[in-house]
C-alpha cells in the first residue's frame, strides 16, 4: 500500500506542477529535441506511475516468498494467500481495473488519433491528385490558391505542398528554406511525436502536464525543423519567409510552416538564443532517465527492502 500511496503521490505532484517546472525557463528552445525528450519522459513518467499504482495494490512485493517463480505465483494465488482480510481483495480488483484501465484507454485514444489521421492524409491527398500539378524543380506540389501557404503530409505517400501565392511572394532562397522547414518535419517524421502527445492529451485532458505536453511539443517541434532548415539557410531568410506564410492555411492532419507559433519562431531566428552547454544537454538527458526510472524505483522499493532484510540480514 505504501508504493500505491507513494507512486500516486507522484503522479499528481508531476501531473499538476509539471508544467510550471518545465516551463520556468527558456532552455527548451535552446535544444528544442531535448525539450520534446522532457515532455514526452514527463508524461510517461505520469501514466506509468499510475499504472504501477494499480499493479503495487495487486501484488504484495514486500511478503512475496523469495525467487522471481515464486514473485509471479503471488500474483495468481494472491487473493487467497495474501490477501484474507475483507479490505484487500477489493483494492487488488481496484488496481487490477486502474492500471488495466489506463492501459486499455491510452492504447484506444492512440489508435483513434493516428487512424483518424491516416484517413484524413488519405482523403486529402485524393482532392490534391485532383487540383494539384507536381513541380519536380522544387520537389512540391502546388495548388491554386491566393493565399501564401506551405504545409506537408506525412506517411507513406508524403509530400510538400506549396500554393501559387506563396511562389509569387517568395524568392528563390525563400521558397528553399520553407521547403527545407517542411522535409525537416517530414524527414524526422514529427508526425508520430504530434500524435502520440495528441492522444495522450485526449486521453486525460483533466491532467495539466499531459494537457500542457500536447502544445508544447507542437511548438517545440517547429522549432526544430527551424533549427534544421537553419543549418543550410540563412536565419533572417528563413525568417523572412515565415512572415510570409504566417497566416497560411493548412490542414489538421498536416503540419505548416506558418500557424500562430509563427510570431515567436520569427523573434528566435532573428535573435538566437546561445545554444545549452554540454553539461546542461547531460542534465536534461539526466532528467529525461529520472522521469522514466522514478516511477520503477517506487514501484520496486518493497521488493528490495525485503531482499536486503532477508538476504542481507544488514541492520537498517
Amino acid at each position: 500500500m505504501t508504493a500505491a500511496i507513494s507512486l500516486l503521490a507522484y503522479a499528481a505532484a508531476l501531473g499538476g506542477g509539471g508544467p510550471w517546472l518545465l516551463r520556468r525557463s527558456s532552455w527548451a528552445e535552446r535544444s528544442p529535441r531535448l525539450g520534446i525528450l522532457v515532455w514526452q519522459a514527463a508524461s510517461v513518467s505520469v501514466l506509468g506511475a499510475i499504472m504501477l499504482a494499480g499493479l503495487a495494490l495487486v501484488v504484495p512485493i514486500a511478503n512475496a516468498p523469495h525467487g522471481l517463480a515464486d514473485l509471479l505465483a503471488a500474483c495468481r494465488l494472491m487473493l487467497q494467500a495474501h490477501y484474507g482480510s475483507g479490505p484487500q481483495p477489493i483494492a487488488a480488483y481496484v488496481g487490477i481495473l486502474v492500471a488495466g484501465g489506463v492501459v486499455l484507454w491510452t492504447t484506444c485514444q492512440i489508435l483513434i488519433v493516428f487512424i483518424t489521421a491516416v484517413r484524413q492524409r488519405r482523403r486529402h491527398l485524393e482532392t490534391l491528385n485532383m487540383v494539384a500539378r507536381r513541380r519536380l524543380d522544387i520537389g512540391a506540389l502546388v495548388v491554386e490558391h491566393a493565399q501564401p501557404m506551405a504545409y506537408c503530409l506525412p506517411g507513406r505517400r508524403r509530400c510538400v505542398v506549396v500554393s501559387t501565392g506563396a511562389l509569387d511572394r517568395l524568392s528563390s532562397e525563400q521558397l528553399a528554406a520553407v521547403l527545407a522547414h517542411e522535409r525537416a518535419h517530414l524527414k524526422g517524421r514529427h508526425d508520430l511525436v504530434l500524435n502520440f502527445a495528441r492522444a495522450i492529451g485526449r486521453a486525460f485532458p483533466a491532467v495539466p502536464l499531459l494537457r500542457a505536453a500536447k502544445d508544447e511539443i507542437a511548438r517545440l517541434v517547429e522549432l526544430l525543423a527551424d533549427d534544421t532548415a537553419a543549418r543550410h539557410h540563412d536565419r533572417t531568410t528563413l525568417a523572412a519567409a515565415l512572415v510570409t506564410v504566417a497566416n497560411g492555411w493548412a490542414p489538421a492532419m498536416a503540419m505548416g510552416a506558418g500557424g500562430g507559433t509563427a510570431v515567436v519562431r520569427v523573434r528566435r531566428l532573428l535573435a538566437p538564443h546561445a545554444p545549452l552547454s554540454r553539461a546542461a544537454r547531460l542534465t536534461g538527458g539526466f532528467g529525461v532517465a529520472l522521469f522514466l526510472a522514478l516511477p520503477v524505483t517506487l514501484a520496486a522499493n518493497p521488493a528490495i527492502i525485503a531482499l536486503l532484510e532477508r538476504h542481507c540480514h544488514l541492520p537498517l
